[in-house]
């Protein structure tokens, strides 16, 4: 498949969470070790205190920012969509917490890719600024993203 309009194309075809868990709101640009995202936090997302993105909330970005990458991979390939978990967070380091109405961009650096495990630098920026950073471990499953298992956890 092409990728020359990544941004155009829907991050549900890229990411295995349905609304509301959905914290990223496309891939800006992609090649096989690095990747971006963006995220505009509104004032109604589930990671949201008051006008706060939680810790949880950029965490969650962070680990679908490395979906999404993966699943332009996947694309791609021909592939589809698989199912994958956080296994591992080293260094991570938030310092401060955006706030609703601030756009995120989150570049996801692949340190290495072996078989189904991911390691990963992500650093989280609004505008110039980081305001968090980690190294995640990303295990992915031979599960394919259905329905079923693209819908969040109630």
């Amino acid at each position: 498949m092409d990728l020359q309009n990544i941004q155009e194309i829907p991050i549900t075809q890229l990411i295995p969470q349905r609304p509301p868990f959905v914290m990223v709101d496309k891939v800006i640009s992609f090649n096989i070790t690095d990747a971006a995202t963006v995220l505009r936090i509104s004032e109604d997302n589930l990671f949201c205190d008051g006008k706060v993105f939680s810790s949880s909330g950029i965490i969650e970005n962070m680990a679908q920012s490395c979906a999404a990458r993966m699943g332009c991979l996947n694309l791609m390939k021909g592939d589809t969509v698989k199912i994958g978990f956080i296994g591992d967070i080293r260094n991570c380091d938030i310092l401060r917490h955006p706030l609703a109405g601030e756009t995120l961009t989150t570049h996801v650096h692949i340190i290495e890719d072996v078989f189904h495990l991911t390691l990963a630098d992500v650093t989280v920026k609004v505008a110039d600024e980081t305001v968090a950073s980690a190294r995640m471990k990303i295990a992915l499953m031979d599960t394919e993203a259905s329905d079923d298992t693209q819908q969040p956890l109630a």
